[in-house]
C-alpha cells in the first residue's frame, strides 16, 4: 500500500501526521508527506525515512511576526496555496492508493484524488474544525467576524465564507482537468465521511445528523528522549515549577511576562520554552529557567501546571501527564475550543481574552494549582487513550484491501 499524506501548518498540524506515517510503515506501507518545506519538517522526516514533498512558503516566514498577515495578504496566500497544490499534489499522488488530508487548507487534495482514481479520506484534529450544530465555526482569521449566534446559521455563513475564498479558483482548476464544479467547498473538502484525530474522552463527537465521523484517538507516538541535564538539575532543585509555553505561536511578550509574574505570585518556580517566539525572561533569578525544544511527555509530569495557548498537541499531552493546565486562547482556529475543553472538564482554567491582566491570570493559577484541580486532571489523565494513529493506520489498510 502506498499512501500520501498531506498538510499545511505549523508543527501541530505535522505531527499527528508523522505519528501516522509512523504506523503506516510498520504495516508494511510506503509514505510520502506532502508538508510546508521548513527546516525542522524535512528533518524530523528524513530521520523517519518518510519522503516529504514540500509545498508552499516556509510556516515560520508567516508566523514571523506578533501578529497575523493582513486580510489582503491572507487571501492571497489562500488562493496562491490552491494552485500550489494542483501543481504539486498529482505528481505526489502518483502509485498511491490513498490520499490523507488534514486542516481545511487541502482544498485541492480531494479534487487531484478524484482525478487519479485514489481514495481520499479527510482528517480533523478538533471536533470543532467538523460542522456541527452542538458548536459554532472556530474563528477563521481574515474572514469576516459574523453576528449571528445561532450555531447552524454560524455554519451556513462559514460556508459562504469559504466559497468567497477559494469556489472560483477551485472550480477553475476542476473545469481545467475535466471534472464539474462544486457548490459547497467546505463540505466538498471535509467529506460526509470525516475522521477525527482526536481523543473521545478530552475532545469528544457529539453524534448529529450531518457528517459521519469516525473517531480514531489523537494521532501520537512516544517519546523517549532524555530531558536535558540542565533541567533535570533545575527540576531537581525545588518544588514543580509551572510551565509557560506557546509554541509556534507568537504571543506579545506583554503575556508571556504576566505570566511569570503571576506564576512567582504564586510562590511557584517557573519554565518558559522559548517557542518560535524565541521567548527569554530569564531576569538572573533563580527562580526561572528557560528552555527549548524538550520532550514534554517527560517534562509534563513535573510541572505544577502547564500555560499554553491552546494547540490541540499541548492539550492532550498536559492532559495525559495529569497535569492543570491555563490556557490563554489567542483566538485562533481551534485554541478557544481546546480552552473550552479544558474548562469544561475542570482539568484547568481558560481565560476568555487573548490579552490577560495579572488579576485573570492570578485567578487562573488559584484555579489550576489547586490540589482539587490536580486530582481531577490526573484522573482524567488514565483515561485518554495512545492508540489513535494505530487505530487509524489499520482503518487505512482495510479500507484500501
Amino acid at each position: 500500500m502506498r499512501v500520501l499524506l498531506s498538510t499545511y501548518g505549523t508543527r501541530g498540524d505535522v505531527e499527528p501526521l508523522v505519528a501516522l506515517a509512523v504506523r503506516l510503515r510498520e504495516l508494511g506501507a510506503e509514505v510520502r508527506m506532502c508538508a510546508p518545506p521548513d527546516e525542522e519538517f524535512a528533518e524530523r522526516l528524513a530521520g523517519l525515512g518518510v519522503q516529504l514533498v514540500p509545498v508552499g512558503p516556509p510556516v515560520r516566514e508567516l508566523m514571523r511576526g506578533t501578529t497575523l498577515p493582513s486580510a489582503a495578504d491572507l487571501s492571497r496566500y489562500r488562493t496562491e496555496m490552491v494552485g500550489t497544490q494542483f501543481d504539486i499534489f498529482p505528481a505526489a499522488l502518483d502509485g498511491c492508493d490513498v490520499m490523507v488530508a488534514a486542516g481545511l487548507a487541502q482544498i485541492a487534495a480531494r479534487s487531484v484524488a478524484e482525478a487519479a482514481g485514489v481514495r481520499y479520506v479527510y482528517a480533523s484534529y478538533s471536533a470543532v474544525n467538523l460542522p456541527s450544530p452542538h458548536h459554532a465555526p472556530p474563528p477563521r482569521p481574515g474572514w469576516p467576524a459574523p453576528e449571528a449566534t445561532d450555531n447552524r446559521t454560524l455554519w451556513e455563513l462559514d460556508a459562504q465564507n469559504v466559497n468567497a475564498q477559494f469556489a472560483e479558483p477551485l472550480n477553475g482548476r476542476r473545469a481545467s482537468i475535466g471534472l464539474p464544479p462544486v457548490d459547497n467547498v467546505r463540505d466538498h473538502v471535509v467529506t460526509d465521511r470525516p475522521w477525527l484525530a482526536a481523543d473521545p474522552v478530552l475532545g469528544p463527537w457529539h453524534e448529529t445528523p450531518g457528517p459521519d465521523v469516525t473517531q480514531t484517538g489523537a494521532w501520537t507516538l512516544p517519546d523517549e528522549r532524555p530531558l536535558p541535564a540542565e533541567l533535570v538539575t533545575f527540576l531537581d532543585a525545588g518544588a514543580p515549577p509551572v510551565y509557560v509555553g506557546f509554541g509556534s505561536i507568537r504571543p506579545s511578550p506583554d503575556i508571556a511576562r504576566r505570566a511569570v509574574e503571576a506564576v512567582r505570585a504564586q510562590d511557584h518556580r517557573v519554565l518558559v520554552s522559548r517557542g518560535w517566539a524565541e521567548l527569554d525572561l530569564v531576569d538572573g533569578r533563580d527562580d526561572c529557567f528557560t528552555i527549548g525544544e524538550v520532550n514534554h511527555q517527560r517534562l509534563f509530569g513535573r510541572v505544577a501546571a502547564v500555560v499554553h495557548h491552546g494547540g490541540a498537541g499541548t492539550t492532550l499531552t498536559a492532559a495525559r501527564a495529569g497535569a492543570p493546565q491555563v490556557v490563554v486562547p489567542l483566538q485562533l482556529a481551534d485554541n478557544p475550543y481546546w480552552a473550552g475543553q479544558v474548562a469544561d472538564l475542570d482539568i484547568g482554567a481558560a481565560l476568555d481574552s487573548p490579552t490577560p491582566t495579572m488579576e485573570s491570570l492570578s485567578i487562573a493559577f488559584k484555579t489550576a494549582l489547586a490540589p482539587e484541580t490536580r486530582a481531577r486532571a490526573q484522573a482524567l489523565g488514565g483515561k485518554l487513550r495512545t492508540d489513535g494513529a494505530a487505530v487509524a493506520a489499520n482503518l487505512l489498510l482495510a479500507a484500501v484491501r
